[in-house]
């Protein structure tokens, strides 16, 4: 059955990373290292730049940290698919009965989960140190954000890899598709109507993060009233089934 499948996927993979708990630490030191040496500078710069988005420093850095790390964790997932490929675990997991779908959805249910860790200890840390103080629901939809993201990078990720198939061409392909993706979004600083040339500005909008972006600070804060709020999860919802159905149709392909 396919929740028994994908549970099986889950827990092998889980169980794997946590052999090796480094991947928690190295997945937090950065958004740590931001948070303490990034962020404090640029707290005169939230209060005293017109256009800047509501509601404070961390509750517009605290969001942009976590998707900031799903961008660069959840996409260079690839690179263990191709080490199974080579090592044939992927030949394996064909001989079986479990479906293309139940692999792939038990792989990017592992990274959200990775994910929802670390931004939890982000939140944790924004909140003792900072005194932070998100309203729970608007947290939960942010978290919730997150782990859809990570769903959506992390399968296109694997895509991607069976397509190249190519330790060398996935990250040369993976960094030139990140960065614009990373500078659009508006992560490091809000990319704002006041803030950015106008050329800048809609050149933003054509980027799903962004909107993505946008949603979840709105969230963060507790402003379900936001009509960034409706574009991003409308934008979220439709980037991470397109990835979904990629994803599933390249594990297909492999399988066939």
């Amino acid at each position: 059955m396919l929740p028994r499948d994908i549970w099986l996927v889950f827990r092998r993979e889980i169980s794997q990373r946590y052999r090796q708990p480094t991947w928690l630490v190295m997945g937090l030191a950065q958004p740590v290292l931001y948070m303490f040496f990034f962020g404090p500078l640029i707290q005169k710069f939230v209060a005293y730049t017109p256009g800047f988005p509501p509601g404070g420093t961390w509750m517009v850095f605290a969001p942009a940290l976590m998707v900031q790390m799903v961008i660069i964790g959840s996409s260079f997932v690839g690179l263990t698919l191709l080490a199974e490929y080579r090592s044939g675990v992927l030949e394996r997991f064909r001989v079986t009965p479990m479906s293309p779908a139940a692999l792939l959805l038990g792989k990017v249910l592992t990274v959200a989960v990775n994910v929802l860790i670390q931004s939890a200890v982000i939140v944790l840390v924004c909140h003792l140190v900072f005194r932070v103080d998100p309203p729970i629901y608007g947290m939960a939809l942010c978290m919730l954000m997150i782990a859809c993201l990570s769903i959506a990078i992390a399968s296109c990720s694997y895509a991607l890899a069976l397509r190249l198939k190519s330790e060398e061409g996935l990250p040369a392909a993976l960094n030139a598709m990140l960065l614009p993706l990373f500078l659009l979004s508006g992560t490091l600083l809000p990319i704002t109507p006041k803030l950015a040339p106008v050329w800048l500005w809609h050149l933003s909008r054509l980027n799903p993060v962004a909107h993505v972006m946008d949603a979840s600070r709105a969230s963060f804060r507790g402003d379900f009233s936001a009509h960034s709020l409706f574009t991003g999860s409308l934008a979220l919802v439709v980037m991470t089934a397109l990835s979904l159905l990629w994803a599933v149709r390249s594990f297909a392909k492999q399988n066939a």
